[in-house]
């Protein structure tokens, strides 16, 4: 019996996949469960319309976020921090005020998304990379100054 699964199955497969398992294995475990259903006409017509839509909704965020990624890229910004002698910081800029920053900016970026391998603790510019999408990411000049 062909059915389509609509949650992943251990054994079995992935939501959304087309599996040929045993009737007894269908109508007694996967259908009363709401694990899968029948494989008709309708429900894989109904199958390739939802994919066909995640496939377009999935272009549109890649998009997006290259379209963010680039404004992103041209945006210097400025943080202003208490420093001592030689240039160094008393405390250190984090993704936390990265992150901040940004939406006083205007661009909604979680921090969790800012990549910084340590906090910045000198002043000057610093160039810092977020990860807008997968597959995108943006480096943002960061220049701190003294207060």
């Amino acid at each position: 019996m062909k059915v389509i699964l609509l949650e992943d199955v251990k054994g079995q497969g992935k939501k959304g996949e087309i599996k040929n398992v045993s009737e007894g294995y269908a109508r007694n475990f996967l259908l009363p469960r709401h694990l899968a259903q029948e494989a008709t006409s309708a429900s894989l017509q109904q199958l390739q319309h939802q994919q066909e839509a995640h496939v377009r909704k999935a272009e549109q965020e890649l998009t997006e976020a290259k379209q963010l990624a680039q404004r992103l890229s041209q945006h210097t910004l400025t943080l202003l921090a208490h420093a001592g002698e030689h240039g160094r910081l008393f405390g250190a800029v984090t993704s936390k005020h990265i992150g901040d920053a940004l939406s006083r900016d205007g661009f909604a970026v979680d921090r969790r998304k800012i990549v910084l391998q340590e906090p910045i603790r000198t002043l000057g510019g610093h160039h810092v990379q977020i990860k807008v999408h997968p597959e995108v990411t943006a480096d943002v000049t960061v220049l701190v100054q003294p207060e």
